[in-house]
């Protein structure tokens, strides 16, 4: 099991950066991918980026390609997103959610463990 505290929400304004950050924890020694979904009010749940064990090879939605970064401590659990150039169109609930294995799918639906979210708000 892998339970998922993400932080880092808050108001910005449009142009601006914010980094969210995803602490995890296991309960058994396996390698689990990591990711990022957003989900905007009356909108469904999407995805954003994610990463797998290794750290390498991220990949990302096409509307955050270039402003947005993932990364990942294995060291100290944690997966990061770094959003830069942020519009107002960013604004949602994002959520960190985790999957043991080694292959990286941006398939919501692969995904098994997940964070109660943080509210990102973009200000125009």
């Amino acid at each position: 099991q892998v339970q998922l505290v993400e932080s880092g929400g808050r108001l910005v304004q449009a142009g601006g950066s914010l980094r969210l950050s995803c602490a995890a924890s296991t309960t058994t020694f396996r390698p689990y991918a990591m990711g990022w979904f957003r989900q905007a009010p009356g909108k469904e749940r999407e995805f954003v980026a994610a990463i797998d064990w290794s750290g390498g090879s991220p990949v990302y939605a096409d509307s955050v390609k270039g402003r947005f970064t993932i990364s990942r401590d294995k060291a100290k659990s944690t997966v990061s997103l770094q959003m830069n150039s942020l519009q107002w169109s960013d604004t949602a609930t994002y959520y960190c959610a985790a999957y043991y294995g080694l292959e990286l799918t941006t398939n919501q639906y692969q995904y098994r463990y997940w964070g109660q979210g943080t509210q990102v708000t973009v200000s125009s």
